[in-house]
């Protein structure tokens, strides 16, 4: 991890040193990433992401280079709020991407919004992030779509009948994920034959697992993060359960499979995006390059991030001006651009975009499925 602060600010450095060569001042961006704490993956490989497409995409625009200024909100909503007023208070940014996690932008998007500096979420699939804002943007799809979407896939393609849940409590976007589901799924047909909860850093889910087995579902939609579900998965399978486990983007990090191991074979997981599915040639440039610089498969976490880059880089360009609101209405008029996820158009701060459904086999992440809107 020091080693990534490190790299974030010799990177500022060095644009600030290259400021005489280039002969002009830097366009300030901030970020505003999970670099450490409980999502820190999500920053971590969001930072990565940047990074490649710096070096697909000149960090240049009107004649001017592009200086990042990344901070670290921890995985935590004060500390993402405080990331917020001092990149715009005391770094002048003109534009912000990240947070991550919709917890942590539900605090960030209100003080941007309240200062007129547009900020792009990665990943922040909460409808509530952009709701009544004009400042607040994504990269990604809501959850009300993803919800629906894992529903749509449990009912019509694993013939589930029957579902119960297991959601994180204290996060807002496993709380709505559930829900949505639950909506669908019983619009379908379904039966939701009970929702349980647990909270981020519970290490025992022995009660709630065993209250599912005996009610003996077709399908379990665990809508957490990454951590909670590879201990829930493990120990769900040491108790004899064996049916399906369905997820949303909250499963997609590498320490999925970390902590999980074998217990997390055939896990299926709603997703912003897999390779196997890149259909722009920026996305397929994308791929080249993050492999040759980091030796693994890209990961959507990182797609999205470099999705923000490039929304933002287009706008200051199409605005042709550094103003916020002109790169606020800029963002806002995005429509048909490619970007490493795909072709986008964005609509009252939302994204329009497709989704993918995964499965975790032989340890890895393998493509099962695209759904478009």
């Amino acid at each position: 991890m020091r080693r990534v602060l490190n790299l974030v600010v010799a990177l500022v450095i060095l644009l600030s040193l290259a400021l005489p060569a280039l002969g002009a001042q830097p366009i300030k961006i901030g970020c505003n990433l999970e670099m450490t704490g409980g999502t820190a993956s999500y920053g971590q490989m969001g930072w990565e992401g940047i990074e490649v497409i710096q070096e697909l995409v000149k960090p240049e625009v009107l004649g001017r280079p592009i200086g990042f200024i990344c901070v670290d909100n921890k995985t935590d909503r004060v500390e993402a709020a405080n990331a917020t007023s001092r990149l715009i208070e005391k770094d002048k940014v003109v534009a912000i991407i990240g947070p991550m996690i919709s917890g942590n932008m539900l605090a960030a998007g209100p003080i941007a919004e309240k200062y007129k500096i547009p900020i792009i979420g990665p990943s922040t699939t909460n409808p509530l992030t952009t709701q009544g804002k004009q400042y607040v943007f994504r990269a990604c799809f809501i959850d009300p779509f993803q919800g629906t979407i894992a529903a749509k896939f449990a009912h019509d393609k694993l013939k589930a009948r029957s579902a119960a849940i297991l959601s994180d409590v204290s996060n807002d976007y496993c709380v709505a994920l559930g829900k949505y589901f639950e909506k669908e799924f019983t619009r379908l047909g379904g039966k939701i034959l009970t929702t349980l909860y647990i909270r981020q850093g519970d290490q025992d889910f022995s009660a709630q697992l065993t209250q599912i087995k005996t009610l003996n579902p077709d399908i379990i939609y665990m809508p957490n993060y990454y951590t909670e579900i590879a201990l829930a998965v493990r120990q769900a399978r040491d108790l004899g359960i064996t049916q399906p486990v369905l997820s949303g983007d909250g499963a997609d990090a590498p320490e999925l499979i970390q902590i999980g191991g074998s217990a997390v074979e055939g896990l299926m997981h709603t997703a912003h995006w897999h390779e196997k599915a890149a259909m722009t040639d920026i996305g397929k440039k994308y791929i080249a390059k993050y492999k040759e610089k980091y030796g693994k498969a890209p990961n959507a976490f990182g797609a999205l991030a470099a999705d923000a880059y490039l929304i933002l880089l287009d706008a200051i360009k199409r605005a042709g001006s550094t103003d916020p609101k002109k790169i606020r209405d800029a963002i806002e008029a995005t429509k048909g651009l490619d970007v490493v996820t795909g072709r986008i158009t964005i609509e009252k701060g939302d994204v329009i975009k497709p989704a993918v459904i995964r499965k975790v086999h032989n340890g890895d992440f393998q493509y099962l499925d695209t759904v478009n809107p």
